[in-house]
């Protein structure tokens, strides 16, 4: 135990407390600032959306109607009879697996704090220079098109470019598939947003939160909302919460088989000037066994401007903005303390502000 009263306030990027398995939270990663009712929260019976019969006109109508209601009220919702195949999706849940199991020395020519690269191997947000870490282990990657960036993405383990390619580019169909249902939903048309969709940004990211000794004390990740319009997520086990807009309190979010979860992001936020906000979540972690999520964020193109819908009604919300200067933001600020980049856009509105450092 003799490393427990090692004296640092931040931990380098290979040698993280969660990757060297310490047996012990370290204070850098004690999360004092949020709310610690973590292994209190409710299960939630999240609304779970079938889409088996989407082709179908008239139940379209439903599944149109069943959309909006979840991105209004909740920001959150599950789908179903998704159309990807289970061997796909495990095939992906697989392979992330094994990446993340790889010795350090095996992802070192990954690790990056630079956000902007478009593939990077970190653990925490910015490694060694943000005040509070978190427990996790992560590789994100650029998707779409594929054929523009798989050449680039690891090519250990042996399968990691085959399976993840085969699920990224269903997931990215998929998510054109839910971004017409939601304009739909808004009086836009199904195929409003088909081309910038198409044209837009999917940025997958591989999520690792190995087993952590105090998991009262940390956090996997803070609470924040997604720079996205949609997030596509896979989890392998309970751990994400969702911040419930009625009772501001923690829920978490059961795995429910063949499910993918959607987490309406802020881009989608500005977009419907405020009428489907984007959800809060974190990630709270386990002393049992590490835990593997999945991610697909989409979004619309890196320097596309972001900005409210002409027909959206009342007055405009948001400043305009991209996933470039998103990028600029989360590079220039202490990702686990202040205002997220959703805040900054803000106009004039009295809306509490949430809790989005990511």
């Amino acid at each position: 135990m003799a490393d427990k009263y090692e004296d640092s306030s931040s931990f380098s990027m290979g040698k993280s407390a969660q990757e060297r398995g310490l047996s012990y939270v370290p204070k850098c990663y004690e999360a004092q600032a949020f709310d610690k009712s973590k292994s209190d929260a409710n299960i939630w019976d999240a609304p779970t959306i079938d889409l088996a019969r989407i082709a179908d006109p008239t139940h379209r109508s439903i599944l149109v109607q069943q959309v909006a209601n979840a991105c209004r009220n909740h920001g959150f919702f599950q789908i179903v009879n998704h159309g990807i195949a289970e061997a796909t999706v495990e095939g992906a849940l697989s392979v992330a697996s094994t990446f993340l199991n790889l010795s350090t020395e095996s992802k070192a020519k990954y690790m990056s704090n630079d956000v902007h690269n478009p593939v990077r191997y970190g653990t925490s947000l910015k490694d060694g220079v943000d005040k509070l870490q978190f427990w996790r282990t992560f590789l994100k990657h650029y998707s779409h098109p594929l054929n523009h960036w798989i050449h680039m993405w690891p090519d250990s383990p042996l399968h990691y470019r085959q399976k993840m390619g085969e699920y990224v580019v269903e997931l990215q169909k998929l998510a054109e598939k839910m971004m017409g249902l939601i304009s739909e939903s808004l009086g836009v048309g199904p195929n409003y947003w088909k081309k910038k969709v198409d044209e837009g940004m999917q940025v997958m990211t591989v999520n690792g939160y190995p087993a952590c000794p105090q998991p009262e004390l940390a956090l996997g990740l803070p609470p924040h909302s997604d720079y996205c319009c949609l997030t596509l997520l896979l989890q392998d086990s309970p751990g994400l919460q969702i911040l419930d807009r009625g009772t501001n309190t923690w829920m978490l979010v059961p795995v429910v088989e063949g499910a993918i979860q959607i987490h309406v992001g802020d881009q989608l936020e500005v977009l419907t000037n405020g009428l489907y906000k984007s959800v809060v979540h974190r990630v709270v972690l386990n002393s049992d066994k590490p835990r593997i999520s999945v991610a697909g964020l989409h979004a619309l193109g890196m320097d596309v401007p972001v900005e409210p819908l002409p027909e959206m009604p009342d007055a405009r919300r948001y400043r305009q903005s991209s996933f470039s200067d998103f990028l600029d933001f989360i590079s220039k600020n202490d990702l686990g303390q202040g205002r997220g980049f959703l805040d900054t856009l803000k106009i004039n509105v009295d809306d509490t502000t949430r809790d989005r450092q990511i």
